[in-house]
């Protein structure tokens, strides 16, 4: 006998209206976003780019709109439905949120987007045109909206200002979560609220409420943001680089670099990132920036609550935070100390990005300074820049790779595996170890993160980390592989690796694969890479499974 599914709602099965229904509320809030970013374009003057957000926001609310509207009487998601809204939903987020890039390379005039290159630069054309790819475009959105921060843009100063701006809103906004944003907004009560919030990647709450927390988040991300725009800003004012800006473009840097930092989505608005500076000063302050976004939130509020910083100490994932800093630091300062001779000098006079600060000869503090930032944006997953990377020493790279895939505390901004699986997979080996000597009747509990937990308990705690971890070592060497044979004979394995973990662990730092000359093979496979690595693999595996086989167990 043929099971006959629920057709109740506009002709559809339930848990088709139900995840059209959801991800139509996704693509109603990004029309928000890109018709807001309307007046961005018309404060600049940017008249072509200004048409790009209008049409690209009417197409987005068309859709996103029509889905709501048709599906409305829906019933709430389940955790099924969670796991696959969040998959499908930043898919088709990235995928219309690439349109402002597209239209605005196709509908400004050439000579137009030659007045946005900066005078005394070393090139005359506008990162703009490369948009006019649309694979390039639906990198740019696919990179921004999940935090990645790799960029087919390679001049970002040539880009207009609104498409700065666009590629900083997604990332701020993609950083906390599309996902949170809605549910914030609709106030949705119940479970279908908390399967949303846990569909990506998200358990702890703040409050029993899931709007109530995702409303505090917001609160507390947005009262970040004002302080780092205001220190950055004033960093760099006194910065040697600020003192040839005029007031309002060091505003503007301070606030971009803000909303990237932040949400360690790691997108600049300066043609090298941050080594565009060479300001210990700016680098300094960046890194406080940095660390806050791979801090969990409920860690953030109850500091503010309580105005206690012990928190940060009792938090497990934050005090291991903490130490992977300071181990890093000393580890990766080491190995670029001892290893700086052996950089050929052929590097010296290249000028530009690599010549900037070039790792020819430095002395060890500037080799310290480097590995602290870089070491710190890594872990962080931001992705900001202030070394030639791609000229350091294997050993390096690979270290820095490991930041990239451990990544910083789940419930924060940031990608990677996250502390607490690492954590979860070294306790569970060192229980299987131990178990090995116990007697089988024998009554076991360990302690996490305040947590008592029975034997059944850590079983499955540890299982499930091992599991994900595996996954996504998996993904890893698969693509590392396929990429060190598209990359071309200059980059190594070691190159292939990094540039794999920092897509998949949504970072952004680059040895320099990445880019718009990129082989189209291995820049789609940085889309998946990204996509993979914001959602944690096991919603891609529920959403590709619901493709083959449906929704039914």
């Amino acid at each position: 006998m043929v099971r006959r599914r629920n057709r109740d709602v506009a002709g559809w099965p339930s848990d088709l209206a139900t995840i059209a229904r959801d991800v139509g509320s996704l693509l109603t809030m990004e029309a928000v976003l890109m018709t807001a970013s309307i007046l961005i374009a018309l404060g600049f003057g940017e008249w072509y780019v200004a048409l790009a957000f209008a049409l690209a926001g009417s197409v987005t609310a068309v859709v996103g709109l029509g889905a709501r509207h048709a599906f409305a009487a829906a019933p709430d998601p389940r955790m099924k439905h969670g796991m696959i809204i969040a998959a499908a939903g930043w898919l088709l987020v990235a995928v219309f949120g690439a349109l402002p890039f597209f239209l605005a390379a196709h509908f400004v005039p050439s000579a137009v987007a030659a007045r946005y290159v900066p005078a005394g630069v070393d090139y005359t054309r506008s990162s703009l045109l490369y948009f006019a790819d649309p694979l390039h475009a639906l990198f740019e959105s696919m990179s921004g909206w999940t935090g990645s921060g790799l960029t087919m843009a390679i001049h970002e100063p040539s880009l207009p200002r609104a498409i700065q701006w666009w590629r900083s809103l997604i990332q701020w906004v993609g950083g906390v979560g599309v996902i949170v944003l809605t549910v914030s907004i609709l106030a949705r009560p119940g479970s279908g609220s908390y399967a949303l919030y846990r569909s990506e990647a998200r358990e702890e709450k703040i409050h029993p409420s899931i709007v109530s927390t995702v409303r505090t988040v917001w609160k507390i991300f947005l009262g970040y943001t004002l302080v780092s725009v205001l220190v950055l800003f004033v960093a760099i004012e006194l910065s040697d680089y600020g003192a040839t800006l005029p007031a309002w473009r060091a505003a503007w840097q301070a606030l971009n670099h803000a909303m990237t930092g932040l949400s360690t989505g790691g997108f600049s608005v300066t043609d090298n990132s941050i080594a565009t500076y060479d300001s210990t000063l700016i680098e300094s302050v960046l890194l406080p920036v940095m660390a806050l976004g791979a801090i969990a939130f409920p860690v953030h509020y109850a500091v503010l609550a309580d105005r206690d910083l012990g928190e940060l100490v009792s938090d497990l994932q934050t005090r291991w935070l903490l130490i992977c800093f300071a181990v890093g630091v000393v580890v990766l300062a080491a190995q670029n100390v001892v290893s700086v001779p052996a950089v050929p000098d052929a590097f010296a006079d290249t000028g530009g990005w690599l010549g900037a600060q070039a790792f020819v000869g430095p002395s060890a503090a500037d080799a310290i300074r480097d590995s602290v930032f870089q070491w710190i944006s890594a872990l962080t997953c931001t992705g900001f820049q202030s070394a030639p990377i791609g000229r350091w020493a294997a050993g390096a790279k690979v270290l820095v790779a490991g930041a990239m895939v451990l990544g910083g505390a789940a419930g924060s901004t940031v990608g990677g595996i996250k502390i607490i699986r690492g954590y979860l997979v070294g306790r569970g080996i060192a229980w299987q170890f131990r178990r090995v000597f116990l007697p089988p009747s024998a009554v076991v509990s360990a302690r996490l993160n305040g947590r008592r937990l029975a034997r059944e308990e850590m079983e499955r705690e540890f299982s499930e980390a091992a599991i994900v971890t595996i996954l996504w070592l998996l993904i890893l060497g698969a693509s590392s592989l396929v990429l060190v044979n598209l990359a071309g004979p200059e980059f190594s394995y070691a190159d292939a690796v990094f540039e794999v973990a920092s897509a998949q662990g949504n970072v952004g730092l680059s040895t320099g694969i990445t880019g718009p000359t990129m082989n189209p093979i291995a820049e789609a496979m940085f889309l998946l890479n990204m996509w993979v690595g914001r959602l944690e693999i096991i919603p891609i595996l529920v959403f590709a499974r619901s493709l083959v086989y449906g929704l039914d167990p």
